[in-house]
């Protein structure tokens, strides 16, 4: 692929996230194995892409000046003026006058003369003026909206609830690239294994202190080793691994896991009980459970049971006591997980958290249940968001008597987190900023 056909790939998955609210992860998965891109590519391809998305509203604070008087701009020449400028503002390896000459050719090619030299005009007046400055803007949280390039709703949100300090610290976090962290499959390689055979083909590696599976890349692109691809490994967040490891299992217990796609947590679960326990999993989507089943093939477990259905109805498919353990990782806003996605910032609205509010209140509703005595359900969610996490623990136990939060678990989290700033009453929220990793929730109840 040449560089101009990569910039042509880029302005289009910009253009269709960016206006038609496509995934940018998916979209871009897609386009890495449709293109067959070299590593090279593929990694300067998804910079484009993600970095354009992190810093839309502050490039197009940038280049105002230079567009004010133009009426009406269409949205993939408005694209290719974000992706043109981040390139020149925030990477090293292309010459202006490269990025500037690709974008004109782009252009004729998609538009007409006018179009070109529109752009041609506002790309030289930014290689030559520069961009124009923060500083203008007075008030301190205006200028952290326009920088980090949050929507105001949601920093004035953060802001109300974490302080000032915690909701600058999290914006500039999520603009900058989360490292992939790994988990090994135990029953088939330790970690140390894992890790010395990676080291020897090159690649810089450390352990996660969150999990005793984990593990965190620095460098090298490792989704293409043979450790991988045969199902010693598979790709989770430390904080997503947090979930398993707060489970308390044991070998032959019976698990439920009420929203299991893509099967990241479901398949550490069985692991946990070293494949000698029985995990149900459950999803709204037919495809999705199928994913989970995947997952548990690729990594040789054989204790879990995926199926479609919404585990807001699983009082019709199992009776009351049936579980040891419940997990409900409910649907939420996402907010913890932007450094990944950062569509979702543009694309949510306030409203969407209170409506998914909801959902989680009657999933928790729903399965609480199907709990055994003295048995343990963990709540987790990817968002950083109050009303989504501490409120719906609150509330779920004002509703359930018989439930309270599990006191236990506090005292077996990794040390490093028992002190940390994000421990409450109600679980744990760990911000983006502290141990770079996405944002994300979790508590355990016992019933009583």
């Amino acid at each position: 692929m040449t560089k101009y056909t990569l910039r042509e790939a880029a302005l289009e998955l910009l253009t269709r996230i960016g206006e038609q609210g496509g995934f940018s992860h998916v979209l871009l998965d897609r386009e890495i194995s449709k293109q067959k891109l070299s590593r090279q590519d593929g990694a300067l391809l998804t910079e484009i892409v993600y970095g354009t998305l992190q810093r839309r509203d502050l490039i197009d604070f940038y280049i105002q000046p230079y567009i004010a008087k133009q009426k009406k701009i269409k949205p993939w020449v408005r694209w290719l003026l974000y992706m043109s400028v981040y390139q020149m503002t925030f990477l090293e390896r292309v010459p202006d006058h490269a990025i500037i000459h690709e974008a004109v050719e782009i252009s004729k090619k998609r538009g007409h003369k006018g179009i070109s030299s529109f752009i041609n005009g506002v790309l030289r007046n930014v290689q030559r003026k520069g961009v124009q400055s923060l500083e203008k803007i007075e008030d301190p949280v205006e200028r952290l909206i326009i920088e980090t390039s949050h929507p105001k709703w949601l920093v004035d949100r953060w802001v109300k609830q974490y302080g000032v300090d915690t909701t600058k610290a999290m914006c500039e976090a999520n603009n900058h690239h989360l490292p992939l962290s790994l988990r090994v499959q135990p029953l088939r390689i330790t970690r140390k294994d894992a890790m010395n055979q990676l080291r020897k083909d090159g690649f810089k590696v450390e352990e996660s202190v969150l999990s005793p599976q984990g593990f965190i890349v620095l460098e090298g692109a490792v989704l293409a080793h043979p450790l991988f691809h045969e199902g010693y490994l598979t790709v989770q967040d430390q904080s997503s691994m947090l979930v398993a490891e707060m489970m308390d299992l044991q070998e032959k217990m019976k698990v439920l896991d009420a929203c299991s796609a893509p099967g990241g947590k479901t398949t550490h679960m069985a692991e946990k009980m070293s494949d000698r326990g029985e995990v149900i999993a459950y999803d709204l989507h037919e495809k999705k459970a199928k994913l989970v089943s995947k997952k548990a093939e690729q990594l040789q477990l054989t204790s879990i049971t995926a199926n479609q259905a919404d585990s807001r109805e699983l009082s019709e498919k199992h009776p009351t006591g049936s579980f040891d353990r419940i997990l409900l990782d409910a649907p939420c806003s996402g907010l913890g997980v932007l450094r990944g996605k950062p569509d979702i910032k543009y694309h949510k609205k306030e409203e969407d958290i209170f409506t998914l509010r909801k959902i989680q209140d009657e999933l928790l509703n729903e399965v609480a249940p199907l709990l055994k005595s003295n048995g343990k359900l963990v709540y987790s969610t990817c968002t950083v968001d109050q009303h989504e996490n501490e409120e719906a623990v609150q509330h779920f136990l004002n509703k359930h008597p018989d439930f309270e939060v599990d006191e236990t678990f506090f005292k077996e989290l990794p040390e490093p987190l028992q002190n940390g700033t994000g421990i409450s009453d109600k679980g744990l929220q760990l911000f983006p900023h502290e141990w770079d990793t996405d944002g994300f929730f979790l508590t355990r109840f016992i019933k009583k």
